[in-house]
């Protein structure tokens, strides 16, 4: 069965979108998790601005913002990718080479997943789209 070329046409930008709304908001919790405290998150009770882990909640929070309303995708996409393969490196490699093991599949997948946003853009039902950026719908 092949489906129409059309239609690919029509919903890939679509669904780029979407998944770029639905990867801002879970990245977004991150950040305010780790700023607010909403959701608790155990882990990061008593957490400094000022550290690390600290400067890691405001790009979350900063980027995961921009990249659900889908502004300045490309850029903050590609900041995101190396946020997280820094994670990776820091948190997760020295526990082992491998990510199911050492705990670090969410951040290879977030940061190869930002990294393609920082490729294709925002997709549909995006702010750039609105300010006519290449690449947003």
């Amino acid at each position: 069965m092949s489906l129409s070329p059309a239609l690919y046409a029509t919903w890939s930008p679509r669904l780029l979108g979407l998944l770029r709304i639905i990867l801002g908001f879970l990245f977004l919790q991150h950040g305010t998790a780790k700023l607010f405290g909403a959701p608790h998150v155990a882990m990061f009770d008593g957490l400094q601005l000022f550290s690390l882990m600290g400067a890691a909640g405001v790009i979350e929070l900063v980027g995961g913002s921009l990249l659900l309303l889908g502004l300045f995708t490309r850029p903050v996409a590609f900041i995101l990718s190396g946020q997280m393969a820094a994670a990776y490196f820091i948190a997760h490699a020295p526990a082992g080479f491998l990510p199911i093991l050492n705990g670090g599949e969410m951040a290879v997948m977030y940061c190869f997943t930002f990294l393609y946003f920082a490729i294709a853009g925002a997709g549909a039902y995006s702010l750039d789209g609105l300010r006519g950026k290449a690449g947003a719908a």
